[in-house]
């Protein structure tokens, strides 16, 4: 374990490299911050940062800068995120209120995002698994074709076309409609399958195979893995970093293009706590130069999805941390209020 002043010239030297993106050395230390002791002190708690491996010395020059243990030290010890701006927080909640469904929130979460951080932002839709049912709607298209309308709890939109063997009368499909929105309004997805299978038997027989396709349609709806969607912003932002890539940035641009990187970057949505993820925590060697800062949001207690951003391991830890939590807690209130 550290002394306390050894973690306090460990914070000094995370904090001015981010700041100044130059190699820290003991006699600017003391000059920028209250350490409370002799330079001669500082250099020696930076050598023993160094043998501990917390700091490394990148070149022959006397500055020093963090390693990825380092600052998983520094984000481990933290005290706190820093707290956001009365007028960044009303600038943010009314950014959001104004989005006018599902996509524009996830939209506009992401650009928002992208500006606070200046990271690269990655945002997660509700999933689909995760979500409650607030209304099942079926319109007819023609006589032998019906629209299913999914609508979740989370604003989420889904729409299938479905194909009937035989022309669907208007009073079959209301009876449908309401038979079905009786049983699986309020329903957590995983719960539907047992709510739905007996209704085909509560139908004339000539109707119940397009009640059975139109359930088979429903129930592929609520298990389709392709529901995990990603939105992506800010990319452009990396390019203001490229020295903190030591070859190039191209590893990081290409892994940022894969889906499945991303939500394992993210990770489950379950997890809803803040995550912080340094360097070669990055399960990705593309990413291995990378810190991802991630949180659950949902509209309630329990995370429907996750959002976060990726940026270079020197970071502003503290102001991404609150900037990231932010956005999430408004994201949550309107998925609540929609």
């Amino acid at each position: 374990m550290l002394s306390e002043r050894r973690l306090e010239v460990l914070r000094a030297i995370v904090q001015d490299y981010v700041g100044t993106e130059e190699p820290v050395g003991s006699k600017a230390l003391t000059e920028r911050h209250s350490l409370g002791v002799s330079p001669a002190t500082v250099r020696n708690d930076m050598a023993v940062l160094e043998d501990e491996g917390y700091i490394h010395q990148p070149h022959t020059s006397a500055g020093r800068v963090p390693t990825d243990k380092g600052y998983r030290l520094f984000v481990d010890k933290l005290a706190g995120v820093k707290p956001l701006s009365t007028a960044e927080r009303r600038a943010i909640q009314n950014f959001l209120d104004s989005a006018v469904d599902l996509d524009d929130v996830v939209g506009r979460t992401v650009r928002l995002l992208a500006q606070l951080t200046r990271q690269v932002a990655v945002v997660q839709y509700p999933s689909l698994t995760r979500s409650t049912v607030r209304h099942v709607e079926l319109l007819a298209l023609a006589p032998a074709r019906i629209m299913l309308v999914l609508i979740t709890d989370t604003g989420r939109v889904e729409q299938r076309l479905v194909d009937c063997p035989a022309p669907v009368g208007e009073t079959v499909l209301a009876d449908l409609r309401a038979r079905l929105n009786s049983r699986v309004v309020g329903r957590r997805f995983s719960d539907v399958p047992p709510l739905v299978q007996d209704l085909p038997e509560g139908f004339e027989k000539d109707d119940r195979p397009a009640v059975s396709i139109v359930l088979a349609t429903l129930l592929e709806t609520l298990v389709e893995e392709t529901e995990e969607r990603i939105m992506l912003g800010g990319t452009a932002n990396l390019t203001r970093f490229n020295h903190d890539f030591p070859l190039t940035i191209r590893p990081v641009l290409e892994a940022l293009e894969e889906q499945m990187v991303l939500l394992k970057l993210l990770g489950e949505a379950k997890d809803s706590g803040m995550t912080v993820r340094i360097g070669h925590e990055n399960f990705h060697e593309g990413l291995n130069s990378t810190s991802v800062v991630a949180v659950g949001y949902g509209s309630g207690d329990e995370a429907v999805a996750k959002l976060g951003v990726v940026g270079p391991t020197r970071m502003d830890y503290p102001g991404t941390m609150g900037a990231v939590r932010a956005v999430a807690r408004y994201v949550g209130q309107i998925l609540a209020e929609s």
